[in-house]
């Protein structure tokens, strides 16, 4: 079995290639943004574009609480981890009020609208886990599973706030589908995309789910295809009866699309079920990969951040080059509010541009990715840690 120092020093090749699958995922949703096509819909051809990115944020944030145990076991000092963790957050948010901001509509007036995504929500759940790390492991995990479980209990908070809070307390939660929030009137408009709860849950259930990680492989393939398997078909018993329960309007989408159309915004706990049981299923099922497909994806796993602060402007880009080509306009005025973009019906791209789009932004990913991953690889400059 490995234990101790040496463990933490390794790296886990199937937490990297994971991690990077997510990641390429997530670049078909932000050509989507900027083609128009609508997040989901009636055909399924639009409702899996959508559906199929809905992996990655539960994945990213999950894995980010992992990497947070393990990154703990080689300091071996939860003082340091949790002053990393504190550190790290507070530079994730300062880069989404600013770089990400600009990235997604590559104008600088800061004045009328700033958007609290998920690089936002994730600093904010590393400083909430920076104070969590003192707890005792059964602790941290035990609060994610109730802070995700019973997360509604945060929507009924406001009722009892002053009228001066309860829109400060939409940072925290927002309850029922009333998300996403936009907040302020005659100055910064500020929309709430992920809200802190119940994403500090699935943090914090990933960094106990890092002890799990640390085992031998025979041991940790075999847990994660029970916990998989077991909240996968947990979603799909559960899901299958409230679909069954509830009365379709007529025109509603078939039973399937129905029973995966679960709540993002706030993140149901059906929502989180059908994404995170199938990424912890997948964690075991490449445990063992090897070749040019798991590298290919490895590569950009171990560059999360560096990837994510690049993909936003090369998307974005791209799509102002194929706009420019297509249209003879690069329509900048539509992206000023990216990603809520409003394009009319009849100018969006179809399906196949989109994905044409999609694969050339991540083949051109791919080359700084690569050549930063061996950058990290060779080097241990403490800077390197944060991206």
């Amino acid at each position: 079995m490995v234990t101790g120092a040496t463990a933490a020093r390794q790296r886990i090749t199937s937490l990297d290639v994971v991690r990077g699958v997510v990641m390429v995922l997530m670049a078909i949703d932000h050509v989507r943004v900027y083609s128009g096509v609508p997040a989901g819909g009636p055909s399924p051809g639009i409702f899996f574009t959508r559906w199929v990115t809905h992996f990655c944020a539960p994945a990213f944030v999950f894995l980010a609480g992992t990497s947070a145990f393990l990154y703990g076991r080689t300091v071996a000092n939860k003082g340091t981890l949790a002053r990393y963790l504190a550190s790290r957050g507070v530079l994730l948010i300062l880069l989404e009020l600013t770089i990400i901001r600009f990235s997604w509509t590559f104008n600088v007036d800061y004045s009328s609208f700033l958007l609290a995504g998920v690089i936002w929500m994730l600093g904010w759940c590393m400083i909430l886990l920076a104070a969590l790390v003192w707890l005792p492991l059964w602790a941290i995990g035990t609060l994610g599973l109730a802070i995700i479980a019973a997360q509604d209990l945060f929507g009924r908070i406001p009722g009892v706030l002053p009228a001066s809070l309860q829109a400060v307390w939409g940072f925290i939660y927002i309850g029922g589908d009333d998300g996403p929030l936009t907040l302020g009137q005659g100055g910064p408009q500020v929309t709430i995309l992920y809200t802190i709860v119940p994403w500090i849950g699935v943090m914090a259930a990933g960094y106990a789910f890092g002890s799990i990680m640390v085992r031998e492989a025979s041991a940790r393939t075999r847990l994660c295809l029970k916990i998989g398997v077991s909240a996968t078909v947990l979603f799909l018993v559960l899901a299958t009866i409230s679909t069954l329960m509830s009365s379709p309007q007529n025109g509603a989408p078939p039973f399937l699309l129905r029973m995966l159309n679960q709540r993002k915004y706030p993140a149901s706990q059906l929502f989180l079920l059908m994404t995170l049981g199938p990424t912890i299923l997948l964690l075991a099922l490449v445990d063992a990969a090897r070749g040019p497909i798991a590298r290919f994806f490895e590569t950009f796993g171990r560059v999360p951040m560096f990837y994510y602060l690049l993909h936003i402007p090369v998307i974005h880009t791209l799509a102002l080059l194929v706009w420019r080509l297509r249209d003879g306009s690069v329509n900048t005025s539509w992206f000023h509010t990216a990603p809520y973009v409003s394009i009319p019906p009849q100018a969006r791209w179809g399906l196949p541009l989109l994905y044409v789009v999609f694969v050339i932004a991540v083949a051109i990913l791919y080359v700084p990715c690569r050549w930063f991953a061996g950058v990290k690889r060779r080097r241990q400059d403490a800077w390197l840690r944060f991206l």
